[in-house]
């Protein structure tokens, strides 16, 4: 699951993308308002965490625009300010929840995952494709039944494939989607992971679900592909 954190101390943004990462999700921070509301408008996240003190627009500001346009991503507001007045106000702008500073990061998590289990994504919970099971709210995948010992990284990539079975996504799609926005498109990260993922799920003589489109990407699909 993708989530966007909105915070403009950089050193908390950091601490925040570092510790969701290795819980498994996949993470995009920006440091303003107008930075973190164009993001998600432009790409498909599952949840927002958004601190309410931005510069440009507010945290307030940006959840008002998203309902306003109708936009459903589930928002955790951030705040050291934690009168009643100001909670009211962040969840009469639209937000679902609300953690004031300082807070717990288990606390924090605890509220990322009951928010991703009320959705506000239309992208399913759990993914099935053949003998592939991957649930996205316990971060586990299996395949005939058996657990399979991904990373979160690896588990990031699965996700994605099995979001777009039987399509073929690039190089690039994968680098913008799983990895950061900005990651460096010459890396060899990419190759690496899906060769770690592919030896996982095809460990045992397990049949083939995961091709190279040579010099395109790949295929998640059972059928062999040229």
């Amino acid at each position: 699951m993708r989530i966007l954190v909105v915070e403009d101390d950089k050193k908390v943004a950091s601490f925040l993308g570092m510790g969701l990462r290795e819980e498994g999700y996949a993470v995009d921070v920006a440091n303003t308002g107008d930075d973190g509301l164009s993001n998600a408008l432009i790409y498909e996240y599952d949840l927002l965490i958004l601190d309410i003190m931005l510069p440009g627009r507010t945290g307030l500001e940006v959840v008002r625009e998203l309902r306003g346009r109708e936009h459903a991503v589930p928002v955790l507001l951030l705040t050291a300010r934690d009168s009643e007045q100001d909670i009211v106000m962040g969840l009469d702008a639209g937000a679902d929840d609300y953690l004031t500073k300082p807070f717990g990061f288990d606390e924090l998590l605890a509220r990322v995952r009951a928010l991703l289990r009320r959705g506000g994504s239309s992208r399913p919970d759990r993914l099935i494709y053949e003998d592939v099971e991957l649930d996205r709210v316990k971060h586990v995948a299996s395949r005939g039944g058996e657990l399979l010992d991904l990373t979160p990284k690896e588990f990031q990539l699965l996700e994605y494939l099995m979001l777009h079975t039987e399509q073929v996504v690039r190089r690039t799609e994968l680098l913008e989607k799983v990895w950061d926005l900005h990651f460096d498109p010459m890396s060899n990260v990419v190759d690496v992971h899906v060769g770690h993922l592919r030896r996982k799920l095809h460990a045992s003589g397990r049949s083939t679900v995961l091709h190279t489109i040579r010099g395109v990407g790949y295929v998640f699909q059972k059928r062999e592909r040229g």
